[in-house]
């Protein structure tokens, strides 16, 4: 065993993908882990010890997040979210930040946060993101994301294809009606409109489309979400909320294409989300919206419809049921691109290598354990 590694997190329910993978490379490098977040400890990494606790409200989750980095004994700690940055950083011990998003961009995108309010909560993240600089290691989902840390190492969302299910043996000869997926948050800036409105927009076509929506609805879309489910002609969409990613990517067994329809905002716009290289992991040729990475990305290897609108979404949707060609090209595109991202070496197994090492090198301090797991 190479060390006891503890994961904590305020804001990410545990059956979140990167978690998975995360602790899938850990326990692959031979270390013990613990993990203390969010949601139903029954859809937590395999082979973590999960402790969880319902999601709270602003109050609640500063005080877990000045508490929960004390508890638990481990040789290495890991937060995720940037509210748990100053325990981290005054805890004795080793600690790595594990930083998902550029959260300073990302309020941008929450129409809850008034202006005035925007400014504080940004110049708060950015004396969090200092914290996170210190931490004996930083990772960071991609390039753009902050901070530019003296020890830090870009873990990108490529898939981890030990939580992947094999990639389906489908080919391009099929019939309707297809199937489109989406599996994430679901909420206005991350397509949920966009891609409801497309599917049902092929409703009443003899080629209709049927959509598996996998991921929890935002709490200022659900109203919207419930009533657009209720009319005739989203009667295809099917709401299955979270997921433990090996759940979601079963379901995605029986897919065509994969949707990523993401809003041109601040946050989004430099951003390469993980759900692509899944897709094309699984096979799938993915409809995007033309953020610049995403295009770059499905342009090379030739597995993408680029789409601006509900109404453009669903005319590719229908161009792919149709047009027989264009469709055996886009898959054996997907599939290909597939295969090259399953041959790569994993980037998370390097990152837990980074952990393991820590676990086992002199340490400044074991740290205080009020509840240990």
């Amino acid at each position: 065993m190479s060390g006891t590694v503890g994961i904590v997190t305020t804001g990410h329910d545990v059956a979140d993908a990167r978690l998975h993978r995360t602790v899938a490379a850990l326990r692959r490098a031979g270390c013990d882990v613990w993990v203390r977040g969010l949601g139903d400890p029954a859809k937590g990494p395999a082979g973590a010890r999960i402790s969880t606790a319902p999601a709270a409200g602003k109050l609640r989750r500063g005080l877990r997040a000045l508490v929960w980095p004390l508890r638990g004994k481990c040789d290495v700690l890991i937060t995720i979210d940037p509210d748990t940055s100053l325990t981290a950083w005054l805890r004795p011990g080793r600690w790595v930040a594990d930083v998902h998003e550029d959260y300073r961009e990302l309020l941008r995108d929450r129409s809850w946060v008034p202006a005035p309010l925007l400014r504080v909560l940004r110049a708060a993240v950015s004396a969090l993101n200092w914290m996170i600089s210190r931490a004996d290691l930083v990772l960071v989902a991609d390039d753009h994301v902050p901070p530019m840390a003296p020890r830090r190492y870009v873990m990108r969302n490529e898939p981890d294809v030990t939580v992947l299910p094999a990639m389906p043996a489908h080919t391009s000869e099929r019939s309707a009606p297809f199937t489109a997926i989406y599996i994430g948050d679901n909420r206005e800036s991350r397509g949920l409109k966009t891609m409801v409105e497309a599917v049902a927009g092929t409703a009443d076509d003899e080629g209709f489309w049927r959509l598996d929506l996998v991921g929890p609805v935002a709490a200022g879309d659900r109203e919207w979400f419930e009533e657009r489910m209720s009319r005739p002609d989203a009667r295809h969409v099917t709401f299955h909320d979270r997921l433990p990613p090996g759940e979601a990517w079963r379901i995605a067994e029986r897919a065509d294409v994969g949707l990523c329809l993401l809003a041109d905002t601040p946050a989004f716009r430099d951003a390469m989300p993980s759900k692509v290289y899944e897709y094309l992991a699984m096979g799938l040729p993915t409809l995007a919206t033309p953020l610049p990475r995403v295009q770059a990305l499905l342009d090379e290897v030739g597995a993408g419809m680029i789409v601006g609108s509900a109404t453009a979404a669903t005319d590719a949707l229908r161009r792919f049921a149709t047009d027989d060609a264009e469709r055996a090209r886009l898959v054996a595109n997907a599939r290909a691109a597939g295969q090259a991202l399953r041959d790569k070496p994993s980037t998370y197994d390097e990152a837990a290598r980074r952990i393991a090492a820590l676990c086992t090198s002199p340490s400044p301090g074991s740290g205080p354990s009020l509840d240990p797991l």
